[in-house]
């Protein structure tokens, strides 16, 4: 997947891993002690599933713990609205412990067996236990953000009841795609495709920012801008990620290239492809209705058909718009010019990620 670089963009690779090492650091020690509150075990399918330790509850230097993008967002906004960046921790240990909870139930409903190069909770330790996992992290979630200190808990807690509300419809919405055809008047369209994103992805993205900006006493306007940001955000995150399960680099992002097509998943590259009328897109819904798997031969030419039927510059496209979009919403209050800085330089590089 390439997304052409410019200066701002390799300035963007640099300092964004220090913006959300900072960041990491100063959640940590509150992520820590909050899965310390969990039962023993569903503690330990926790700190598996963050990446802390392996499937016998072994510290694992090695694993992946990812971006952290959330609980920057949430420290960041904070910081832009002239709070102490201590005042957002609980709302980004809260909005941590919601992701997590909600990767590991979707890679039960998706049947996924592998996150981040290794095994998922369910694979790990079975269905049932890393489903009680996820309820756990999901209660720890609202109960560490309803103890947060000073005068906001109240409209953060009901921030976050919204959001999850939002989460679940997006990940109906997800399911129900599945059951649904590629052509006809009953296909996905790429704005119901926009839709579902927006829910199952930006809203948490956007509830990060929105949290970070209520905790450090922000305006409902300003408060309100920073969520419409992280949702546009969450929307070009997704097209990302699209890309990158089709035409990533699979030592990259531990996924098998075209990935995403050999299971047949509607996503925005395919769907924009599909709304065409041209041979491309008439030879893809084909190929996409046969009965027959999609071996390595077939998956690459369904790649190839979708870019050619334009659905790898839509969804470019679709990205670079949103980033756009949340740029505006930036501009569109007083922000304190530093955090500012570190959040456009996140958006930027969060747009030209290749994991």
């Amino acid at each position: 997947m390439t997304i052409p670089a410019t200066a701002p963009v390799e300035s963007a690779a640099v300092a964004a891993p220090r913006i959300l090492g900072r960041c990491r650091e100063l959640v940590r020690p509150a992520m820590v002690d909050a899965i310390g509150r969990l039962h023993p075990w569903t503690g330990e399918m926790a700190a598996f599933s963050l990446g802390w330790h392996d499937a016998g509850g072994t510290p694992d230097p090695g694993a992946s713990e990812g971006k952290g993008v959330r609980q920057a967002l949430a420290v960041l906004s904070a910081e832009a609205v002239g709070a102490d960046s201590r005042s957002a921790v609980a709302g980004a240990v809260a909005v941590e412990l919601v992701h997590a909870f909600s990767l590991l139930h979707d890679d039960i409903m998706d049947g996924d067996g592998m996150r981040r190069q290794r095994e998922t909770v369910w694979k790990a330790y079975g269905t049932g236990p890393a489903v009680l996992a996820g309820d756990a992290l999901f209660a720890l979630a609202m109960q560490t953000l309803a103890e947060a200190p000073g005068p906001h808990t109240a409209a953060a807690v009901r921030c976050l009841c919204e959001t999850l509300a939002e989460l679940v419809r997006g990940q109906a919405e997800d399911l129900l795609f599945e059951a649904r055809p590629w052509t006809g008047p009953d296909a996905v369209r790429p704005d119901e495709y926009r839709s579902m994103a927006e829910r199952k992805t930006g809203a948490l993205l956007g509830c990060a920012a929105a949290l970070g900006a209520l905790l450090g006493g922000a305006p409902p306007r300003t408060v309100t801008a920073l969520d419409r940001a992280g949702r546009h955000l969450g929307v070009a995150f997704q097209a990302v990620d699209d890309l990158l399960g089709i035409w990533g680099d699979p030592v990259v992002t531990g996924k098998p290239v075209h990935g995403d097509l050999r299971k047949r998943k509607k996503t925005y590259p395919v769907l924009a492809a599909l709304a065409g009328d041209g041979s491309s897109a008439r030879e893809l819904a084909l190929l996409l209705n046969s009965p027959q798997p999609l071996d390595d031969r077939a998956a690459s030419h369904a790649a190839g058909l979708v870019d050619l039927a334009g659905g790898r510059a839509a969804t470019v496209e679709e990205a670079r718009r949103h980033l756009d979009a949340a740029r505006d919403c930036l501009d569109g209050v007083p922000l304190d010019p530093c955090a500012s800085r570190d959040l456009r330089t996140l958006l930027t590089f969060l747009l030209h990620r290749t994991v």
